[in-house]
């Protein structure tokens, strides 16, 4: 049983892993190389990260440098960036991309903040699914006989526990970006 909380306990972590990714992809008027991490560039045909292709380094906290390894590819990956949702203007100086983080506005704040809100929602939804999932497992073993009715009621006390345990992280989490992203 402890065996089975654990494996549960696992995706959990792992919904909760893949929320906090997303939330640092999120830009908070400071520059995060990470912000870039979803945007690809059709190289040669075939979609690649801009990290894959180019240095990404910081030289002021509002300022990205991208330094393509390709120069061929610098008007590709200003493309990639421009079309992006993120709001971000590249300046081309035709051996490198600039890109300045400018201060965000009280709107795209509380866009920023809808949009954290729901991954939070969602990484929720998902780690409810788990625990529906479990509940489900623990029952048909009751079903089968492999254990005992009051096995199954504290497997699904535990499994609750996780559940209201890992919930509250997003929450913890979600909050913590949001302060983030409203400090100015």
């Amino acid at each position: 049983m402890k065996e089975q909380l654990k494996k549960y306990e696992g995706k959990m972590g792992k919904s909760i892993d893949v929320m906090m990714n997303e939330f640092s992809s999120i830009r908070a008027g400071r520059a995060n190389p990470a912000v870039l991490d979803k945007v690809t560039v059709d190289y040669y045909g075939a979609p690649t990260q801009i990290s894959q292709m180019a240095a990404i380094s910081l030289p002021d906290a509002r300022t990205l440098v991208v330094q393509p390894w390709d120069a061929s590819a610098l008007k590709n990956i200003e493309k990639a960036i421009l079309s992006s949702d993120l709001g971000l203007n590249p300046m081309n100086d035709g051996k490198l991309l600039r890109i300045s983080f400018p201060p965000l506005t009280e709107e795209r704040r509380k866009d920023i903040v809808k949009q954290i809100h729901k991954m939070g929602e969602e990484c929720k939804v998902a780690i409810r699914s788990i625990r529906r999932d479990a509940i489900d497992k623990f029952k048909a073993m009751k079903k089968s006989s492999e254990i005992t009715e009051d096995e199954l009621k504290v497997a699904e006390k535990d499994i609750q526990k996780l559940t209201d345990n890992y919930c509250e992280k997003v929450e913890a989490a979600t909050k913590q970006k949001e302060k983030e992203i409203m400090e100015i």
